[in-house]
């Protein structure tokens, strides 16, 4: 019998401490010319964020256990975690392997997905061909997290663009049609110029890293912004003739939630109507790796897509990464 991964379950998780961009204003007198400039280029109007003292694992975790909630299952049923972050708890060891602990999964094999916002189609791609290829698995929990607050400078205005959040989807095996195709792109030409330059092995932290504000996420250079208006329907195209479907076939399209303007210029070159995408940031924020997860989980309780519907997914972030992935939902 084909084993093909579907979709179970679905959670979320938003912090409770709202961050408006009123409050950016104040925090940043000399830079709300700047708030006001990203306000009306990404729709972005507030962004949420966890408690000081909570690890990128602590978000993770409710919406993980509202993803097994909905599907029917135990953490303790879970064969393997998937956790997609660019704000990892530690450089090493695996923030998945943290969150195992806390779930209460002694079962589970864990890895971490690092392609920034792209780490959750990528970790469902990944899923996917698991399940596909090994009878053992029946239970996995893929989970993108983002908790890049805490890994900013304090007098950064960047941090318009780092709300906390967490999603979190159970896949498991099934005869019938879920996963369709997966597409990828990349240009690690890219990769210096939004990051954290040192606390790797090319510059490992030290004081004079840590004065010089290398240890810190920042925004070096601009990304030109066709890499996604132009890679986004790219990568949709991909997974179209990857999985043998046409683009009039998707029921919906769920991008990287970090600019409004971006994704309304991709559904028109896809000549896709507006209520076949769902956007988030206008309450939520831009949440990096957990952005797609979190949109898909609000798109479901909205009704905007149910069983039999054709849903794509295309993550996007620094390095630059992009991924897309293909299901059919049951």
């Amino acid at each position: 019998m084909s084993r093909s991964a579907v979709i179970t379950g679905t959670g979320r998780f938003v912090p409770d401490r709202e961050i408006s961009n009123d409050l950016l204003r104040e925090r940043f007198p000399q830079a709300s010319d700047f708030v006001d400039k990203m306000e009306a280029s990404t729709g972005i109007l507030r962004r949420w964020w966890a408690p000081e003292d909570w690890s990128t694992s602590d978000v993770a975790l409710p919406a993980c256990r509202q993803a097994l909630e909905r599907a029917g299952r135990k953490a303790e049923e879970i064969d393997l975690i998937i956790l997609g972050t660019d704000s990892p708890d530690y450089i090493t060891p695996a923030t998945s392997v943290v969150l195992q602990h806390k779930l209460g999964a002694p079962r589970a094999g864990t890895f971490d997905v690092g392609c920034a916002c792209a780490s959750f189609p990528t970790g469902l791609n990944i899923a996917a061909g698991m399940i596909a290829a090994n009878t053992q698995l029946k239970v996995v929990l893929v989970v993108g997290v983002y908790l890049m607050h805490k890994l900013a400078a304090a007098d950064d205005p960047l941090v318009f663009f780092y709300g906390d959040g967490a999603g979190a989807a159970i896949l498991e095996p099934s005869s019938e049609e879920g996963f369709i195709s997966s597409a990828f792109q990349a240009d690690g030409s890219y990769a210096e110029k939004w990051s954290i330059l040192a606390g790797g092995t090319v510059e490992p932290a030290s004081e004079e890293a840590l004065r010089a504000g290398r240890t810190r996420v920042k925004m070096y250079e601009r990304y030109p912004p066709e890499i996604n208006s132009q890679g986004w329907p790219k990568l949709v195209r991909s997974l179209a003739a990857n999985g043998g479907f046409g683009i009039d076939d998707i029921d919906l399209a769920i991008f990287t939630q970090v600019r409004k303007p971006t994704i309304e210029e991709v559904m028109a070159d896809l000549q896709l109507p507006m209520t076949k995408t769902h956007m988030v940031m206008e309450k939520w924020g831009y949440t990096g790796s957990a952005c797609v997860p979190m949109a898909f989980d609000d798109a479901l309780e909205q009704g905007k897509a149910s069983a039999g519907d054709l849903v794509v997914f295309v993550g996007s972030g620094v390095g630059y990464n992009q991924a897309g992935a293909a299901f059919r939902l049951i």
